[in-house]
Order: C-alpha cells, then sequence, then structure tokens
C-alpha cells in the first residue's frame, strides 16, 4: 500500500521494535526479577560516587578516592562517562534512575539485535525466538554497570560492520567516534578492535580462496585501515596511552585471573547458561556451513567469540550478540528449504512471518520506535516509584538480602576502619563516602595481588588474620555470618559481637592489636 493511501491510525500500530523494547522491559521490571537484581553488584555505588566526584570537581580523578589501604595511589577512572551517567540518573531520580538508564540501555539492546537478523534477511519468528535465547543467556550480566554500554555498542558496531561488508559504505567510519565515545565508557572497547581485526582477516582468508588473477584486496585493505583506525580512536580518554597499559597489567594478573569470578570460564548450571550452550553449540555447528558458502569472515568471528567466551565469562555477553544472528539466518534457510519440500506447518510459519516482510519492524510501518518506547519507560518509572512500598521487586534499592542494609542502620560506622567483604564495601561507599574509607572494595584492578591476598587469607580465617588486623588497624569488622573469619572472631577474647542478624555480623575491637601484645613486656618482667 502506498503512502498516501495508508490509514492514518495504523501510524499508531506499534511497531514489532517498539514492542520488543516495551516487552522487555514490563518482563525486567514488573514481571520479572525487578529493579532490585539490576543492584544485585555493589559496584554500582563507587561508580554513582565517582560520578558525583566528578561533576562536582570538574576534574578527572587521578588518585583513589575510596580506601585507607592505599590513599593517594594512582587511580584510573577508565568508566568516567558511565560514572557520570549513573550520577546524573542518581541526582534526578535516586537509584530509580539508575536502574531506568540501565534497563532502557538493555531492552535497546534487544531491539538492536533484533532488527540487526531482520535485516539481514532472517525470519521474523525465528529473529524473535534467537532474540529470546540471546537476551536469557545474558540475564545474569544485566546490572546496572558500565558494561552495560558495550553490549549496547558492541551490538551496533556488529551491524555497521555487516552492513559495510555487504556494501561499502562512508558509514563505517563512523564507528571511529563510537569508538571514542565507548572507550570512555567502559573498558570492553577492545571488543570492536578485535572484531575489525577479525573482518581484516577473513577478508584476506577470502582473498586468498578466489583464484589469483581475480583477487581484489581493497576490502583487506580498508578493514585493516578501520582496525588502525578504532585503535587510534582509542587514545581519546583523560588518560590516554597509559590506560591502555593499565588495561594490559590488569588483565595479565594472575590474581584477577584465578580470583575474579568474571574473568573464569562461565559455570554452565548457572542461571541462564543452558541458553549460552544452546547458542554455543549452534554458533559451531555455523561454521562449516560458512566455510562452505566461504564466508570466512563470520566463520572466523563466530568461532572467535566462542573461545573468548569459554575463557571468561564476561564475554558470555559479546558471544551472543555474534552468534544469534548467525544461527536465526541458518534457522531461517532451514525453515525455506523445509516449506519448498512440503512442509505444511513451516510453510505456513513461512507465511505468517513474510506478512512483515524481510528487515521490517512491524505490520504498518518500518520505523524504528514510536510512542510506545516512552511510554513503556513512563509506566515502568512511575511504577518504582508508587510500587516500591509494595513490592520489594519494584524498590530501587540494594537489597538486605545482599547487602548489610540492617546491619549499617542499626550500627554507627563513620569514621571507623572496618574490615568486610569487597561487595559489602561497595555499598559502604555509596552509603557512607566520604565519612568511610575501606579496605578494599570491588576495583579489582585497583588494589593489587598483595592486599587480595591478604583479604583473602583474613576472610578464610587464616593463621594469619591477627596480624593482617594488626597491620592495617581494624577496629572493626562486617562479615557476612556464613565467612569463616565470622565463626572464629565471635570467640576471640579481643572482638565482641556488637550485631548479628544471621546474615551479617559486626565485631568490634576490645583488646590490644596483636603486634601490640607482642611488643609488651611479659607479666613480672622489669624493664632495664
Amino acid at each position: 500500500m502506498s503512502k498516501t493511501h495508508q490509514n492514518p491510525a495504523a501510524s499508531w500500530i506499534p511497531s514489532l521494535s517498539d514492542i520488543v523494547f516495551a516487552s522487555v522491559m514490563g518482563w525486567l521490571f514488573l514481571a520479572g526479577p525487578g529493579a532490585v537484581a539490576l543492584l544485585a553488584d555493589g559496584d554500582t555505588g563507587w561508580h554513582i560516587r565517582t560520578g558525583e566526584y566528578i561533576l562536582a570537581s570538574k576534574t578527572f580523578p587521578k588518585q583513589d578516592l575510596f580506601s585507607f589501604s592505599r590513599p593517594g595511589d594512582a587511580w584510573f577512572a577508565w568508566e568516567w562517562l558511565s560514572d557520570v551517567a549513573f550520577a546524573l540518573a542518581h541526582k534526578a531520580a535516586g537509584l530509580t534512575g539508575v536502574v531506568l538508564v540501565a534497563g532502557a540501555a538493555i531492552a535497546a539492546t534487544s531491539v538492536v539485535m533484533f532488527r540487526y537478523m531482520l535485516w539481514q534477511g532472517s525470519n521474523v519468528l525465528a529473529a524473535i525466538l534467537l532474540m529470546l535465547v540471546a537476551s536469557s543467556a545474558s540475564t545474569i550480566h544485566w546490572l546496572a554497570r558500565p558494561h552495560i554500554f558495550t553490549w549496547l555498542l558492541f551490538a551496533v558496531s556488529l551491524w555497521a560492520l555487516e552492513a559495510d561488508r555487504r556494501k561499502p559504505t562512508r558509514w563505517v567510519w563512523a564507528l571511529f567516534p563510537l569508538t571514542a565515545l565507548w572507550t570512555n565508557l567502559h573498558g570492553g572497547f577492545a571488543a570492536l578492535v578485535a572484531t575489525a581485526g577479525i573482518y581484516a582477516a577473513g577478508a584476506a582468508i577470502e582473498a586468498l580462496w578466489t583464484p589469483a588473477a581475480g583477487r581484489d584486496w581493497s576490502r583487506v585493505r580498508r578493514y585493516a585501515l578501520l582496525t588502525a583506525g578504532v585503535a587510534a580512536a582509542t587514545l581519546v580518554s583523560p588518560y590516554g596511552y597509559r590506560l591502555h597499559q593499565h588495561i594490559f597489567a590488569y588483565l595479565r594478573s594472575d590474581f584477577i585471573l584465578n580470583h575474579v569470578m568474571e574473568f573464569q570460564s562461565p559455570t554452565f548450571r548457572g542461571e541462564g547458561m543452558g541458553h549460552y550452550e544452546f547458542l554455543l553449540f549452534a554458533g559451531l555447528a555455523c561454521i562449516p556451513l560458512l566455510l562452505k558458502r566461504r564466508d570466512a569472515t563470520t566463520a572466523l568471528l563466530v568461532a572467535a567469540w566462542a573461545h573468548a567466551s569459554l575463557t571468561s565469562a564476561r564475554h558470555v555477553l559479546l558471544f551472543v550478540l555474534v552468534a544469534a544472528p548467525v544461527v536465526a539466518r541458518e534457522l531461517t534457510s532451514l525453515i525455506e528449504q523445509a516449506a519448498e519440500r512440503g512442509s505444511g506447518w513451516l510453510a505456513t510459519l513461512q507465511a505468517i512471518a513474510a506478512d512483515y516482510g524481510a528487515g521490517r519492524t512491524g505490520p504498518s510501518r518500518g520505523g524504528a520506535f514510536g510512542w510506545l518506547v516512552p511510554a513503556s519507560v513512563a509506566v515502568v518509572a512511575v511504577t518504582l516509584f508508587v510500587g516500591a512500598g509494595r513490592s520489594e521487586r519494584w524498590r530501587a534499592e540494594f537489597s538486605d538480602r545482599r547487602f548489610p542494609v540492617k546491619a549499617c542502620a542499626a550500627q554507627d560506622l563513620a569514621g571507623r576502619r572496618i574490615f568486610t567483604s569487597d561487595q559489602w564495601a561497595d555499598y559502604l561507599i555509596y552509603r557512607y563516602y566520604p565519612q568511610v574509607k575501606v579496605f578494599l572494595d570491588g576495583r579489582s584492578d585497583f588494589y593489587g595481588a598483595e592486599l587480595g591476598e591478604q583479604y583473602l587469607r583474613a576472610r578464610n580465617s587464616h593463621h594469619e588474620w591477627e596480624s593482617i588486623f594488626a597491620r592495617h588497624n581494624f577496629d572493626l569488622a562486617l562479615l557476612p555470618a556464613d565467612w569463616p573469619l565470622a565463626t572464629t572472631i565471635k570467640s576471640h577474647r579481643d572482638w565482641r559481637v556488637t550485631y548479628d542478624d544471621g546474615k551479617a555480623l559486626v565485631v568490634e575491637r576490645v583488646g590490644r592489636p596483636a603486634t601490640e601484645k607482642a611488643s609488651a613486656p611479659r607479666p613480672g618482667a622489669e624493664k632495664t
């Protein structure tokens, strides 16, 4: 139907993109885990406080703000732009604003993934199915943290690269400023550099598969130049090349790789891991088909990110964005072949999908977003503000099931030297900064292996825990009740329990540190 004959009322019909966005927002906040799930990681707390510091001081922090164990040491706030975004959202609407920003980024990523699959010619039903599978595999990473922006920008970048591979366009060079933006949002910008390099390598292999007389190396040069350009764009940050040195050293740290769960291989028993496992096997199964068609670029892309996801759980989020469109396209091909061979029900499904048209987003129009998107955000926002008192899931707050909320309400912790978990220290930063400085928090790139080992030995009630406490002059411990140290310290004569709710334990020093006792004269001995 031509535009002049369209029913004016049809413009009010939501597109599938609108529906996808609203559905993800509705499930995430209203029907699913709720706002509290996005605040399951305490890192959000120090990100907010860092952003507030930047806004107040109008400077980028170069020294530590939050610890008493490394006061004034050099520190890179390498996700400063995300911190500022969270701080602005927090200023406008508290933690509700923060989770709304994160939720909107998650929903927008789902929309980009869905539209990308339609654009490449996937059956709309296959696209919906694979979008849901990929989203489910990613839910464990759905947190109000800066990596959410990497998920969105990686989805946009994949689409831009594939569009350019099909038909070269100058728009691909927009990845340069996008990379500069990404560099200041989250350290995941390296994913784009690696992916652009894969496109260059894939183009080279495909050129070598072509008879010598007809080889065209222009695409190889194009993607090599693109790779160099996005790599250069990563230098556009307040920290320049020093950020790269810092990240390189961080990712080579044996302590980080061995003790930070995000950098370890995924556990397939975890939430959504069954969907990740499906995408992993389905994506790898597509590689022979891709190589048969001499699509080395996509085959390399799937293989490289499958390997990355198996070595580090944090890469699962990126792998599903790579694999889902590939699997959707192959599933579409299987449906078409089966329909041609006379499978009636698949022919019906294909006909239903064809009503929407390849690459379109709805029955009436192909636009990206309409009225339903802001309406869904508004409905969620009102629900969070009004319904917070009715359901814990709707409360945008750090849950007392994960954090020592009740203990902090019952105890005066300001000005104390506290030993606690890294996650709880993040919460203390959010709740008390600058009145409380912490020993060690979630900034695993900052504290180093030595302090990290002391932290692990102390919490596990290693025989050195008393000397570690004395070395750092702790006068209070805020401990998860299931820690080995919690059992040990309860019965220690130099520590007194001041709070215990079965989840959090607060103990206060009443005796002298072990080092002071060692230097004191023995009873009955005379000084000479």
